[in-house]
């Protein structure tokens, strides 16, 4: 008599748990999948477009920044760090790099400055330069 009840105990407590694990996967089907992705690295980005130049990766780096990053503007020093977040050689001239930028009008200078530095900004022609495809240098 005694297992006969046990066993309906046991029975009731499989059916109670195959109750609560078919609502839990009809809930789990309601529900798409969260996908998440990576964020690109400014290493991967400048990597996938394969500048020749130091100023063609100064013109990536401005270009993560804005697109990536979400800023409105960059300096100087934010390029020379973004040389060292992509793990390339910091030029020893980063003006440098950005005045030849300037000179193609791939940026532009900014009226506000960033802690009293320039600052600067993509044009479109940078914009379209980049999202030309490939590298940054080669006509599109």
């Amino acid at each position: 008599m005694e297992e006969k009840i046990a066993f309906e105990t046991i029975g009731k407590k499989i059916e109670e748990l195959e109750s609560r694990i078919s609502k839990l996967e009809i809930l789990i089907a309601a529900q798409p999948p969260k996908l998440t992705q990576k964020k690109l690295s400014l290493r991967e980005f400048v990597l996938s477009k394969k500048p020749n130049t130091e100023a063609q990766v100064g013109l990536l780096i401005g270009y993560y920044l804005e697109h990536f990053e979400g800023k409105t503007s960059f300096t100087a020093k934010d390029i020379s760090d973004g040389f060292r977040l992509a793990k390339e050689p910091v030029p020893a001239n980063v003006s440098d790099i950005i005045f030849k930028n300037a000179k193609k009008a791939f940026i532009d200078e900014t009226k506000e400055k960033t802690g009293g530095i320039k600052s600067w900004t993509l044009t479109n022609s940078g914009i379209q330069e980049i999202e030309g495809g490939g590298n940054p240098s080669k006509p599109k």
